[in-house]
């Protein structure tokens, strides 16, 4: 990792350390925790009433993300769910809830402050189906194909390996798992450098992928049938987003030799920054479509 990346990463780190020794040191007061300070796109202002009244305070006051992932990821009784960057707990137990006692959610976050937070929360919440994981999203502690569905809530746009972030979130769910994450995500037309006008990194601006680049980024990584959503604007050009997508259920091996040249679906690179129709007088699209191809966007 480079020198910048670290720093990067422990500008992060920092950030959210303070974020939860505020809203410790605000829970032992007469009146509770005051909120971290953000504003309407950010916070625990985007969970309705009702889930926020059932939960600790301290879990809510130290809500920093821009959605509510617990409500697009459509979690069934039993599943195993992981959230990538957990804070204060807030998505972690609204899933165990969601998940039921034959279920389980994993916390993972990499800032010892926020785990402590979390446990704390998950005490007075008496949830008994929560583990939280010291870690980086870049890197899950977690066997392969152990989790059925992948929650985040502005977090992946703050790694300094997006990449690395995908391809550990496609190896630990099972075939047929799937992701519900909201993500700050950035208009194709802006640039790295325009983005970063419009706010700091730890703002969860600066480090935000475009929408084509999120999309490169999942494909890349295996996932299929990713859909990438805005919500609502951050800042200009900047947007709050849903994102799906799911792991392929592995094919019975047939025996045949898996083609590598990407022919059945007429191009080269398929769902790549770099793919090409292999027949140059037609386009990626049309090509896709007379091969049926399953990714055809």
């Amino acid at each position: 990792m480079s020198e910048h990346s670290i720093h990067l990463r422990e500008t992060v780190r920092q950030r959210y350390a303070a974020a939860a020794v505020q809203v410790s040191e605000g829970g032992s007061a007469c009146c509770g925790p005051e909120p971290v300070e953000v504003d309407e796109n950010f916070g625990s202002t985007l969970y309705a009433a009702d889930e926020r009244d059932t939960l600790p305070a301290e879990a809510v006051a130290a809500s920093l993300g821009c959605g509510n992932p617990t409500a697009v990821a459509e979690l069934r009784e039993g599943e195993r769910v992981l959230d990538l960057g957990s804070g204060g707990g807030i998505d972690v137990l609204l899933s165990a809830r969601r998940v039921g006692p034959t279920g389980k959610a994993y916390g993972l976050d990499m800032t010892d402050e926020m785990l402590a937070l979390a446990l704390a929360n998950t005490a007075k919440a008496g949830a008994t189906n929560v583990e939280f994981l010291k870690g980086t999203i870049e890197a899950i502690p977690l066997p392969e194909n152990t989790i059925d569905v992948v929650i985040s809530n502005c977090v992946i746009n703050l790694s300094v390996d997006k990449s690395a972030v995908f391809t550990e979130t496609f190896r630990v769910l099972r075939p047929g798992g799937r992701i519900g994450v909201s993500d700050v995500v950035a208009d194709d037309t802006l640039t790295a450098e325009q983005r970063a006008e419009r706010g700091d990194y730890v703002g969860c601006i600066a480090g935000a992928l475009s929408f084509a680049e999120y999309r490169a980024g999942l494909a890349a990584a295996g996932f299929t049938g990713i859909e990438i959503v805005p919500t609502h604007q951050v800042a200009d050009g900047m947007h709050s987003a849903i994102v799906r997508a799911t792991k392929p259920v592995a094919r019975p091996d047939t025996g045949a030799t898996p083609a590598t040249d990407d022919s059945c679906c007429g191009v080269t690179a398929c769902c790549t920054p770099s793919e090409q129709p292999t027949d140059p007088s037609v386009t990626v699209g049309e090509a896709k479509s007379a091969t049926g191809c399953a990714c055809q966007s």
